[in-house]
């Protein structure tokens, strides 16, 4: 199977304030960008025929329950709203998590101070509370990546309940507690003040079986995307999803692996481009049918001969 563009999601950070493009070290060709920057280097993304985005929100103020995802005037609500009557065919994904969010970095409400215990029933809450803002604000596919018990019947049930029958669900059905996610935390300011997210992702080690069943269940719960994340050290996992579900899979070729192959190419060490769409076939070759990438853009520069 080969790559066409149309399969490229290409992710965002975006940020408060007016005129800002913040450089990520760690993510090099990747910023923050506030809102009207967003808009401006969107017009490319369009050009280069990417049809779908996915949106990050990094918040003015962090608290233990990251109250601005749940806000209407939110950051993520605030850029849809400006992004969707200047670029009406894009789709537009939205991350539903608190991390970015809160001031202890977890993905979900913790049921104490200094433990890394989830509260689940107050975390599936605040999750049907962002995805039915971001929906309100026009956002077409909302995406789940807490990987807490029955996220997506929670907010399947909120948006229906809402009126937003139409909005679809991506669910982060296999996401591992991998070691790949380290640029991301630095761009997101995610990483935990204490502890890890070993106790609600899954285990590295893990037999692909436990991710199937993880599929299973939210595709049981409503989900209309299946995902696996990472990618490139999961090409086994994403195999096995494409041969058990046929629901549309998508792939997240995280932060640290775009880092390790801009690294590497910037050194001269690897041919960038060939590496790139080597991996990229890689991904379509296991089975995935959409895939998120920080590299989204430079694989569609290659796909049109830029």
């Amino acid at each position: 199977m080969r790559l066409k563009t149309k399969m490229l999601v290409m992710p965002y950070f975006v940020i408060h304030g007016e005129g800002k493009r913040e450089p990520l070290a760690s993510m090099p060709g990747h910023f923050r960008f506030s809102i009207d920057e967003l808009l401006k280097e969107l017009r490319e993304t369009e050009q280069l025929g990417i049809k779908s985005i996915l949106l990050f929100g990094i918040p003015r103020a962090k608290d233990p329950c990251g109250q601005e995802a749940y806000d209407d005037a939110g950051i993520v609500p605030a850029a849809i709203r400006a992004i969707k009557p200047a670029f009406p065919k894009m789709k537009i994904i939205t991350d539903v998590c608190l991390c970015e969010y809160t001031s202890h970095g977890h993905c979900g409400i913790l049921a104490g101070a200094k433990k890394v215990k989830i509260n689940l029933v107050k975390t599936l809450e605040l999750y049907a509370r962002i995805a039915v803002a971001n929906a309100r604000a026009g956002a077409d596919e909302v995406a789940p990546s807490g990987m807490m018990k029955k996220q997506v019947a929670s907010i399947r049930r909120a948006l229906d309940k809402n009126g937003f029958h139409n909005v679809t669900i991506m669910g982060y059905s296999a996401k591992y507690a991998s070691a790949f996610y380290g640029p991301f935390r630095e761009a997101a300011g995610s990483t935990p003040a204490f502890g890890d997210r070993t106790s609600y992702q899954m285990d590295p080690a893990a037999t692909y079986q436990e991710a199937l069943k993880e599929i299973a269940a939210d595709i049981a719960e409503g989900a209309d995307t299946v995902m696996v994340k990472p990618a490139l050290a999961y090409l086994d996992v994403i195999r096995e999803a494409r041969r058990k579900f046929r629901k549309p899979l998508a792939v997240y070729n995280v932060s640290g692996e775009y880092s390790m192959l801009k690294a590497a190419a910037e050194n001269g060490w690897i041919d960038g481009d060939k590496l790139l769409m080597e991996i990229m076939t890689a991904f379509c070759r296991a089975g995935a049918d959409i895939i998120i990438s920080y590299h989204a853009k430079d694989a569609a520069r290659i796909l049109h001969g830029k």
